[in-house]
């Protein structure tokens, strides 16, 4: 124990020398840490603090200067206890490391007020945060100085609809979406403004954001199922002025529109099944006169196992078995994705085998029986369902029930607002 305690702190020493001796600065950059999340109500809470450790070591080891964490801290707005002592004692712990400045915003999972109660006092720690749109567009900008190189941040939270944008009676939900895409731009133009006045030295701009951003236009069918949030903004949308734009919401590391400086970092542990087909990562940033030297992609160690098996259930069995599974690492969680046509006793037969590996089957999916249950129904109808909208759908429904729009018109208000409020919501 000694030996560790005696290490740790003469690396915090070298770590502290080497940042007051070299001229540039190394920013990282991640984001949907999800504190709390629960895969199919299993708690992640071993592999969330497993990660925040090893984020604490590669930040010390590598002596990165500055921390951006782009939304969505937290899985729900109420947090647990558990949750919010991880995310306070990882604050803290970045104290015994070179890490001189953290910069924090919300997400849409983020409670605004749960991340700015412990502003002021954060603040005293060089710890910034902005967990929702501010009246004053200078107060989501930060000036940062390491060395010789001074950075400029634009701290944009995850805008809500309300925040940016003033409701208009009559509007349609395509009205919406287009006035808060516009909103949407405008707040970032309004950054780049914003710094611009301050920036006389030509000092290296990065924005930070939480949304959804396309590379490109989209067609209507690829806008609907892509997020569900309003107001998906393309690389091009974001001004000249940002050297790098950090962002946060979708959950694959990825670049934006092919650009190298605008990027995802993605979400450091698998929050689903259907994030384990590739590696989580941090982003890494080198700013050296004045200019952002380098780009690296840090791939974050797996620290559960967490695996999709399919076939038949002699398949399956024998992928279960092959399995490898050491002693001291977290618990295996496996999906199971069966072919045969008995589920109770294949299902039985899976769960049996499980037991004696150090192995936890979270989901056991039929898949025949997914392709086959209400497929006439489906492709029967599929083409006219593509066609509609929320917004026609209520219109139907209303006028099967006899209400006339024209003499209720805050009807179809309310429901455009409850359709926005909803697809805010989620992910």
């Amino acid at each position: 124990m000694m030996f560790c305690v005696s290490c740790s702190t003469e690396l915090h020493f070298v770590s502290l020398l080497i940042t007051k001796l070299r001229l540039f600065m190394k920013v990282l950059h991640t984001a949907d840490w999800h504190l709390g999340h629960r895969l199919h109500e299993q708690s992640q809470q071993e592999e969330q603090q497993l990660f925040l450790d090893w984020l604490t070591d590669l930040i010390l080891k590598e002596a990165y200067d500055v921390l951006l964490i782009s939304g969505d801290v937290f899985d729900t707005a109420m947090p647990s206890s558990q949750s919010l002592g991880m995310y306070y004692n990882f604050l803290v712990g970045l104290n015994k490391t070179c890490c001189q400045y953290i910069i924090i915003t919300g997400g849409n999972h983020d409670a605004p007020g749960t991340l700015n109660a412990p502003k002021e006092l954060l603040n005293a720690l060089s710890i910034y945060v902005v967990g929702k749109a501010t009246e004053n567009i200078a107060d989501e900008v930060f000036k940062i100085t390491v060395g010789n190189e001074t950075l400029f941040v634009g701290a944009v939270p995850y805008l809500r609809d309300q925040d940016v944008r003033k409701a208009v009676a009559g509007e349609s939900f395509e009205d919406v979406n287009q006035r808060y895409k516009a909103a949407l731009i405008h707040h970032y133009n309004c950054i780049s403004t914003c710094i611009e006045e301050q920036n006389t030295t030509n000092a290296v701009v990065i924005a930070m954001g939480h949304l959804f951003a396309i590379g490109g236009s989209v067609s209507d069918s690829e806008k609907d199922i892509s997020v569900g949030n309003l107001g998906h903004i393309g690389a091009e949308n974001f001004p000249d002025t940002f050297n790098y734009v950090a962002l946060g919401h979708l959950h694959k590391p990825q670049k934006v529109g092919g650009k190298e400086t605008i990027r995802y970092s993605g979400s450091p542990v698998a929050l689903s099944f259907s994030e384990i087909q590739y590696s989580k990562k941090v982003m890494g940033l080198t700013i050296d006169h004045k200019q952002i030297q380098d780009i690296e992609e840090i791939t974050i160690p797996s620290f559960r196992t967490i695996v999709s098996i399919a076939g038949t259930l002699e398949a399956c069995v024998k992928k279960l078995k092959m399995l490898a599974v050491e002693e001291d690492t977290l618990e295996t969680w496996v999906e199971v994705v069966l072919d045969n046509e008995s589920p109770a006793l294949e299902i039985a037969e899976i769960k049996k085998v499980a037991e004696d590996l150090k192995i936890h089957v979270l989901k056991i999916t039929l898949k025949n029986k997914q392709e086959t249950v209400g497929l006439e129904t489906l492709l029967e109808n599929v083409k006219q369902i593509k066609k509609l909208k929320p917004a026609a759908i209520f219109k139907q429904k209303c006028e099967e029930q006899g209400i006339d729009f024209e003499e209720h018109k805050e009807l179809l208000d309310a429901f455009n607002e409850a359709l926005m409020i909803t697809q805010e919501q989620e992910v």
